[in-house]
């Protein structure tokens, strides 16, 4: 009986730019050690102000992402989808079979090549799974999004608190978001972006002791059944 192949190389293409250490640690911490992580920036190559220049049309256009130097960027996801999708392809064309795109949107015009890994499909797939009827609680990194949070995950049965936490915020930040979801009495919590962290996780979890997703994590768990 021949084996399995097994996929080695792991494609990430963060809708920022490479490097993202803090990125790939997390998502390393998951799949298994035998892994090569290949990670790519939507935005490599671009200067600043050109990156400063694809700003969101609207709220819905909207996505947050950090920069390697730490800055925090607001820019469009039609501009992202273009450019990601051809980091998308190279990472094919160069033989990696498993590919992950590191963000909670949607992105109905991306071209989907091979075995992709939608983060936002992750976690939908999840919380129908575990949460067919009841509250859920989503951080956003952007207000913009808060707003529209509603729109993104409205079902039957389900009812949906959003509370706004940037990443890349202080503990006391942190703190202060987890307090104002905890007070909203959500059955499931979800950290409805690439950016947070483990460490988010659990500061969040001081204040909320129920259930939390961490985007990030769930996404990789599932790398690591298609490569393992």
């Amino acid at each position: 009986m021949n084996k399995p192949l097994k996929h080695t190389r792991l494609g990430v293409v963060v809708i920022g730019q490479s490097p993202r250490p803090s990125v790939a640690a997390e998502i390393a911490a998951v799949v298994p050690p035998d892994v090569a992580i290949e990670l790519r920036g939507a935005l490599d190559g671009m200067s600043r102000a050109e990156i400063d220049a694809i700003a969101p049309r609207d709220a819905t256009d909207a996505l947050f992402t950090l920069l390697p130097n730490g800055d925090a960027v607001t820019i469009s996801k039609k501009a992202i989808e273009l450019r990601a999708s051809l980091q998308l392809a190279q990472l094919k064309h160069e033989g990696v079979g498993v590919t992950m795109l590191a963000c909670t949107g949607k992105f109905p015009n991306l071209s989907k090549v091979g075995l992709l890994i939608l983060p936002s499909i992750v976690l939908h797939r999840i919380v129908d799974a575990v949460l067919p009827r009841g509250r859920i609680g989503v951080f956003s990194p952007l207000a913009e999004q808060t707003t529209l949070i509603d729109r993104k995950w409205r079902r039957e049965g389900l009812e949906v608190v959003g509370v706004t936490l940037r990443p890349g915020s202080d503990d006391a930040a942190v703190d202060r978001a987890a307090r104002a979801m905890a007070d909203k009495h959500p059955d499931l919590v979800v950290m409805d972006c690439m950016s947070y962290s483990s460490a988010n996780k659990a500061r969040v979890r001081l204040s909320y002791p129920g259930p939390v997703i961490l985007a990030i994590a769930a996404a990789a768990r599932v790398v690591a059944e298609l490569v393992s």
